[in-house]
């Protein structure tokens, strides 16, 4: 009933707690990020076949949340500004997939 596995390092345990139990956004896997193109890859191959959501979120086909998300966005949310903090926020919530680059224009004000 249990699987061990670890990934990069990390141990995991999984639990099959029977077919009642089904998978929801309250458990996700968090992905940090440090590149465009390193969210662009995450993006294109855990989406495929699954479903893309919000703010850097996606089920992957298994239905599995997965939170794709650049630390460049934290970095630029963190800002004890909060103008540009707030700006960089509000663009985060019109994107699907995160744009670095959308995400520094709306910091700059741009």
């Amino acid at each position: 009933m249990t699987v061990t596995f670890e990934l990069e390092g990390q141990q995991f345990t999984a639990l099959n707690g029977g077919p009642h139990y089904t998978f929801s956004p309250a458990i996700s896997f968090f992905v940090n990020c440090e590149t465009q193109a390193e969210v662009d890859e995450l993006w294109t191959k855990l989406s495929a076949g699954g479903k893309e959501v919000q703010c850097g979120w996606l089920q992957d086909k298994f239905g599995v949340s997965w939170q794709i998300i650049p630390k460049a966005l934290m970095e630029l949310m963190s800002d004890k500004d909060p103008s540009k903090s707030q700006r960089v926020f509000k663009a985060m919530l019109q994107m699907t997939k995160i744009d670095i680059e959308g995400l520094k224009r709306a910091y700059r004000g741009e």
